[in-house]
């Protein structure tokens, strides 16, 4: 391995190209289709889970407080997505605890259906972003995108349930050390740690076939997460003051700023993926003497 190099202009040249080239993969041609069907299955299965969250924070709290908890990760949607989350869980909340319990079970169901195919496509375009050539069989990417799931809602139950015990803690204790320091309750930082811890792993285990490295896989998480966040802020910028979805779409613009809310996060997660693949490509390149042929290159594979 060659000497590192300190010249903050050579980082910024190779930066820039990382970049670039992660933007060409995630332009390809068939990502647009990969970006559609997760969009469409993510929205097929978020009003389930939204009942399945409902129905175990009722379990722990009334079922305003279980609302209000539910309430403030729906904050993260754009205005017009958020006023379709919070008819729901009104609905939700004063519903009989048995009705919920039953919506809770019947939901799951369908979330872990629309879950799993929403899944499958991600991980079908994360590797084709990767340039994944040693596809796994039809068994292994089911198993694959199913285990990702599990893990998923894992992920998402142990998050939200800390975040509603650090705002419990906090009403209950006074902490008054805290108190001028808004951002350690704020939903926007427990989805930042939540997505970039998330899409580490995804980039990692689930992108390729081999792992991939711990730094791309890393920096990819970071970057998809911090835009998913730009890209939340975004969208709801461009519904409030530039699309009048209202006027054109009627009872069902709600769904459609779900849905561009959605593929605009699916394209920051593809192209985290798309970065950590260009990550991976410059360092196997500076250590193996890898061939670059511009944004499209293949890592070589040993024989």
């Amino acid at each position: 391995m060659g000497s590192l190099d300190y010249n903050p202009t050579h980082w910024a040249a190779a930066t820039a190209q990382v970049a670039a080239r992660a933007f060409g993969r995630l332009f390809g041609r068939d990502v647009m289709l990969y970006v559609g069907g997760v969009s469409f299955f993510a929205l097929l299965a978020v009003f389930p889970a939204l009942a399945i969250l409902l129905g175990v924070y009722s379990l722990l709290l009334t079922p305003e407080a279980a609302a209000m908890q539910a309430d403030a990760f729906a904050r993260l949607l754009p205005p017009g997505a958020h006023a379709l989350f919070q008819g729901e869980l009104q609905r939700l909340a004063h519903a009989p605890t048995q009705q919920v319990s039953a919506q809770s079970g019947a939901a799951l169901l369908v979330g872990l259906y629309a879950a799993h195919r929403g899944f499958k496509a991600l991980i079908a375009g994360l590797s084709f972003i990767h340039d994944e050539d040693e596809p796994r069989g039809f068994v292994g990417f089911n198993v694959l995108a199913f285990v990702a799931l599990l893990a998923a809602f894992g992920l998402l139950g142990a998050l939200s349930g800390l975040f509603l015990a650090v705002r419990l803690l906090a009403s209950t204790l006074h902490l008054e050390p805290l108190k001028g320091i808004a951002w350690w309750a704020s939903e926007w930082t427990w989805a930042s740690l939540g997505l970039t811890l998330g899409l580490t792993l995804v980039y990692r285990y689930a992108m390729s076939s081999r792992p991939v490295a711990w730094r791309a896989s890393l920096f990819g998480g970071a970057a998809a997460a911090a835009l998913s966040l730009v890209a939340s802020w975004a969208s709801a910028l461009y519904v409030k003051q530039f699309a009048d979805f209202g006027a054109t779409y009627g009872s069902i613009a709600a769904v459609v700023v779900m849905l561009v809310w959605l593929s605009w996060n699916v394209n920051a997660v593809f192209y985290g993926g798309a970065l950590a693949t260009e990550i991976e490509l410059l360092v196997q390149r500076r250590t193996n003497g890898v061939v670059a042929s511009g944004p499209r290159t293949r890592r070589r594979r040993p024989s």
